[in-house]
């Protein structure tokens, strides 16, 4: 038998984020044990009860948090408006805290956070778990080794066609104000891989719009106002390097385009998305042996300048996936040390990508490039 330390972890939530990113993956940490759910209100076809009889399970997070002895990690799978709050009385109890993306609302709730984690001397984390995608750590290495050269432009894309909005559940009516909409869903895994290999921009220019009915929305002012596809440039004044993010809902492509990277000395072009999402909703495991790999027939377009002045094409194999437990490894050990420069997404990191969501709201508003 393992005599390897298990920290006891507090699920707070039990939708689609607990059941498929989080416990799965819990369960596959060694120093890692799944304790306590916290479901309000389980019902019939969907009973955290039912599908965990072995665990603990509570109705108010109250009740969860009196549990101090046994528990020692709590994971926020709650809507983003209850985040600060949950995070907040978490850290005061002595809990080590795992909260999904999007954070919170507002960065200057991120850095009291990261601060009271820091006081607390317990570690905070947010669940950026695209930062583990294969086709994002194929441009990380791209841009590591060199083999684009300079780059100069930096596309990044999360289209899709879809025509009819959403109906049900909390991301289809939250207002962006209390972290809600499409910038901070999607939005927030697209800037936050853009700060990981860029930093903090120089500028910020953003455009909202409502595709779905062909309009521009120059401030969000209420719910009507909620943008449903967004626009953003973000320049890097140093380096040259100009960054454009698009998420959209009226592209009719038969591939959407993810990534598109431009150097001098190549080209990077990328369609299709990271397979790990879809093959967990499906019901694979991160166990299984194709898991996170993506077939031949999707990987990306290289473009190399040869010495001679032509370009040559090749295909470019996505890289082997560390996958999305590579993330519960590096936050297992985080919890372990206690230590915040071990935190595979630390607080401080998520609240300089709220900085950059805020720029962008606020060029949106006033049709002016904004420093972040």
């Amino acid at each position: 038998m393992s005599s390897q330390k298990q920290f006891n972890v507090g699920i707070v939530g039990y939708g689609l984020s607990a059941k498929v990113f989080h416990i799965p993956f819990i369960a596959l940490t060694p120093s890692l044990k799944l304790h306590a759910i916290l479901q309000r209100s389980p019902k019939e076809g969907n009973s955290a009860p039912h599908d965990h009889p072995d665990v603990r399970h509570f109705t108010a997070f109250e009740d969860l948090l009196t549990d101090e002895a046994d528990l020692q990690v709590l994971v926020l799978c709650t809507p983003p408006d209850t985040h600060y709050r949950l995070a907040r009385a978490a850290l005061e109890a002595g809990k080590h805290v795992l909260v999904e993306k999007p954070f919170v609302p507002a960065a200057d709730e991120a850095d009291e956070l990261a601060a009271l984690a820091r006081a607390k001397g317990r570690v905070l984390c947010v669940y950026q778990n695209r930062r583990w995608d294969s086709d994002f750590l194929t441009v990380r290495r791209l841009l590591a080794d060199g083999t684009l050269g300079r780059v100069v432009e930096f596309e990044t894309h999360f289209d899709r066609l879809r025509i009819q909005a959403p109906s049900g559940g909390w991301k289809a009516g939250m207002a962006m104000k209390d972290g809600g909409g499409v910038l901070y869903d999607l939005g927030t895994h697209l800037l936050d891989q853009v700060f990981v290999l860029f930093g903090m921009p120089s500028g910020v220019y953003g455009r909202f719009v409502r595709q779905r009915e062909g309009k521009l929305v120059k401030g969000v002012a209420g719910e009507a106002d909620e943008p449903d596809s967004i626009t953003a440039i973000l320049t890097y004044e140093e380096t040259g390097v100009v960054v454009y993010v698009r998420i959209g809902v009226v592209s009719v492509e038969s591939e959407q385009v993810r990534f598109w990277v431009r150097g001098s000395k190549g080209s990077y072009h990328k369609t299709g998305l990271d397979p790990q999402e879809e093959q967990l909703r499906g019901g694979g495991k991160a166990t299984d042996a194709e898991f996170g790999k993506e077939n031949e027939s999707r990987y990306g377009r290289l473009s190399v300048l040869q010495d001679d002045g032509t370009v040559s094409d090749r295909t470019c194999p996505t890289v082997q996936p560390e996958t999305y437990l590579k993330f519960y490894e590096l936050f297992a050990k985080a919890v372990e040390s206690g230590k915040e420069e071990d935190v595979p997404v630390p607080a401080t990191q998520a609240a300089q990508v709220l900085r950059i969501i805020e720029a962008i709201k606020e060029s949106a508003k006033t049709g002016r490039e904004v420093a972040p």
